[in-house]
């Protein structure tokens, strides 16, 4: 596999947009003092908040981002990366397994919305309803280093577009070059043609997070979706 030098700046995630939705737990109290306490319990079961403190299996405490770039983050993105490493599928990702997250993103929006748009698709497929409306964030991050590429191996077992092969046999592939000391990974889109995606498997290396766009991806009766900036 060939080594690829990247300084590359505003790299794209997509997360979901909550700040239009009301807190949670806020309709089962009457007062903003009793939704900090339900806030608190709440926080002994968040994964993040459990890292944080603890740690986990496959996760050591201390590679989190407050625990070592405390200042520099203090402003925006020390939760965003945290919860990228601490928020996992029991299955895992492509390239992450079920007890330790890693940092997907891509370098354009449109690539990154035919990843996040995909799982969404699925999840609908599961209730037969193709009626949606999603909305999604841009956080932006810059890398700096030398990584492996999966540029020119499009056969790679990897990139199979079913989760069912490509998933673990990315697993299997982060692991090994994990061990092997490497701490991130390029790779073309298993979604979107001639899409370029990328994966920090180390949240050390995740620099300079900011927002930046909104969108939404709307399904209206079918499976294909649109993307629309708002």
């Amino acid at each position: 596999m060939k080594i690829t030098g990247v300084n590359d700046r505003g790299l794209i995630r997509l997360i979901p947009e909550t700040r239009h939705k009301p807190p949670v737990l806020r309709g089962l109290v009457d007062t903003d003092e009793e939704a900090a306490i339900l806030a608190e319990l709440e926080g002994e079961t968040s994964a993040r908040l459990v890292a944080e403190r603890d740690g986990g299996p496959a996760l050591d405490r201390r590679e989190l981002v407050f625990a070592r770039r405390a200042h520099d983050l203090k402003v925006y993105g020390q939760t965003h990366i945290n919860a990228a490493f601490t928020y996992t599928r029991p299955t895992g990702n492509r390239f992450n397994s079920g007890d330790r997250g890693a940092w997907y993103c891509s370098y354009d929006v449109l690539t990154s919305a035919e990843e996040v748009g995909f799982h969404r698709t699925r999840e609908l497929a599961n209730i037969g309803i193709y009626e949606d409306e999603a909305r999604y964030v841009e956080l932006l991050a810059d890398f700096i280093g030398d990584f492996p590429d999966l540029d020119g191996a499009p056969e790679h077992p990897a990139l199979d577009p079913d989760p069912d092969i490509g998933y673990p046999e990315g697993q299997a592939l982060a692991k090994t070059l994990r061990r092997q000391g490497y701490r991130g990974l390029l790779y073309p889109s298993a979604r979107r043609p001639g899409g370029r995606c990328f994966v920090a498997f180390d949240p050390g290396i995740v620099q300079n997070v900011r927002p930046g766009a909104s969108w939404k991806l709307i399904w209206k009766g079918a499976p294909d979706f649109s993307i629309d900036g708002f």
